[in-house]
């Protein structure tokens, strides 16, 4: 075995003997978090680095590997609490701070297995790869619901590919959860440009901009980057804990890649004057939005759009209410047909998220300058929906299988497509495009478009797995809650 697979081997281990006393893979992951961060920074404290990484020699790696037992415990509670008031990333990575290994023994343990890898030296792939099996690992435990704040990686990998992010240029995820999108952007631009050094530097200090109001996730995602090279150990964080809906961005960014929290429409709490808890609609009163709503998807499109540069570029994941819902919503679709250029959607398939019954598409669009002619003259739409069925544990979403949206995409110059639909010799075709006209003249500018017909309705020897179709069942049930709850939250 080598050394990579003894450290994996370890960790997953070590979990494993966590989680028999009640600790989450949420909660190890967290510990794992802060131990591995003041690890390196002891290691970056050394020769050759001697770097002042602005931990007190009181709160110091040596200082936590010098305690046992009790004493243990109260000293990590203290250093988690006095390191989450420091400025920059160090206070980042250890806000709200808490120690949820209750057994000092068991903490000593896990201080020993951090202790005994040199993680500097670490190749930035191997640590990453660690930490996103993590991430990947809790996502999948229902319980916590964290699966809510991890996209698949296939699909986001997809949308980079798409995009083609290019050096020297700034990327924003307003709703960032671990990190995703910056990862992948990150490793498509290593892997594509043989950048300069200022290139580089670039790449690591000064491309990616995001913001994660949940203070744990925000952490995950801080250390994620961290850990794949990006940002510094002593400096500022990347991303903000303030909600990105309430002010328009102050800067404005090349490329926004982001997939929004999906659920309920935003709500606040309030006691009324008999006592009562109540909640009432949130809405965010921009002047910079095209519509006043508490729809928080609707929402996120207007603030995306907003955040992009007028040569900006944009791919959003969105639920399907989005694409037909009216009211603000046929006013969004509207301005974001006139404003930008919503050249494509990706039609996505249920049973690719960890959260049940969501219905999703992809939004790419390109900003310009104002214009009094509409800048979309057509959109391209792949539906990678109809009649495909994937589960995440036995058929997950891959790379591969978005190869063909990918090559009809054309992303080294997307003005070369061709459709593969065509009415007499291709109907069965994925991929078609529709008039500006053609759209808007549509009720409520719907742009939830669709033409191929669902064979399993009509094809009973070709079902899918009944394990598959029971799936699909409680994927629509659930999608179908979810739209009453709104409806029943409204009334």
């Amino acid at each position: 075995m080598n050394a990579t697979a003894s450290i994996v081997s370890r960790v997953w281990s070590f979990c494993t003997t966590l989680r028999d006393d009640g600790v989450s893979y949420g909660d190890y992951l967290e510990q794992l978090t802060y131990l591995i961060f003041l690890k390196m920074a002891h290691e970056y404290s050394q020769p050759p680095y001697s770097r002042k990484v602005g931990i007190p020699a009181e709160y110091s790696w040596t200082s936590l590997k010098a305690k046992r037992g009790a004493e243990l415990e109260v000293h990590y509670v203290t250093l988690l609490r006095e390191l989450g008031n420091r400025p920059g990333m160090l206070g980042s990575i250890f806000t709200k701070a808490q120690n949820k290994i209750q057994d000092p023994a068991k903490l000593y343990r896990l201080i020993d297995m951090v202790d005994d890898t040199q993680w500097v030296t670490m190749g930035a792939d191997v640590k990453g790869d660690i930490y996103e099996g993590l991430l990947e690992r809790n996502a999948e435990d229902t319980k916590s619901g964290a699966g809510q704040y991890f996209t698949p990686r296939a699909l986001i990998r997809a949308m980079v590919e798409c995009v083609r992010p290019e050096p020297g240029k700034t990327i924003a995820d307003p709703a960032c959860g671990t990190g995703g999108f910056f990862l992948a952007a990150y490793d498509f631009l290593v892997a594509a440009h043989a950048m300069d050094k200022a290139q580089k530097a670039f790449l690591k200090h000064e491309t990616f901009f995001g913001n994660e109001i949940v203070a744990g996730t925000r952490r995950l995602a801080l250390m994620n980057m961290f850990l794949h090279n990006i940002g510094e150990i002593d400096g500022d964080s990347m991303i903000s804990p303030n909600d990105a809906l309430v002010a328009s961005s102050p800067q404005t960014y090349d490329y926004v890649l982001a997939n929004p929290p999906f659920g309920k429409k935003s709500a606040m709490s309030f006691t009324n004057e008999d006592g009562e808890q109540e909640k009432d609609d949130l809405t965010y009163n921009r002047q910079d939005f095209w519509a006043t709503t508490s729809n928080k998807q609707l929402n996120f499109v207007q603030h995306i759009r907003t955040m992009l540069k007028t040569t900006g570029r944009a791919a959003v994941v969105v639920p399907d209410n989005v694409l037909f819902e009216g009211g603000a919503g046929e006013t969004v679709r509207r301005k974001l047909l006139e404003t930008t250029d919503l050249h494509t959607i990706l039609r996505l398939p249920t049973g690719i998220f960890y959260a049940n019954g969501v219905k999703a598409n992809v939004l790419f669009f390109d900003n310009h300058a104002a214009s009094k002619e509409a800048w979309t003259k057509e959109v391209w739409i792949y539906d990678y929906r109809t009649n495909i069925h994937h589960t995440l544990k036995k058929k997950p979403l891959r790379f591969e299988d978005l190869q063909e949206f990918i090559a009809c995409y054309q992303p080294a110059n997307r003005f070369r497509r061709q459709e593969t639909w065509n009415e007499a010799s291709n109907p069965e075709g994925r991929w078609r495009k529709f008039g500006f006209d053609q759209i808007v003249a549509r009720d409520k500018t719907s742009l939830d478009i669709f033409w191929l017909k669902d064979k399993s309705l009509a094809d009973l020897d070709n079902l899918p797995e009944p394990d598959e179709l029971a799936g699909e069942i409680i994927d629509n049930l659930e999608a179908g809650l979810n739209s009453f709850r709104e409806v029943a939250a409204a009334l």
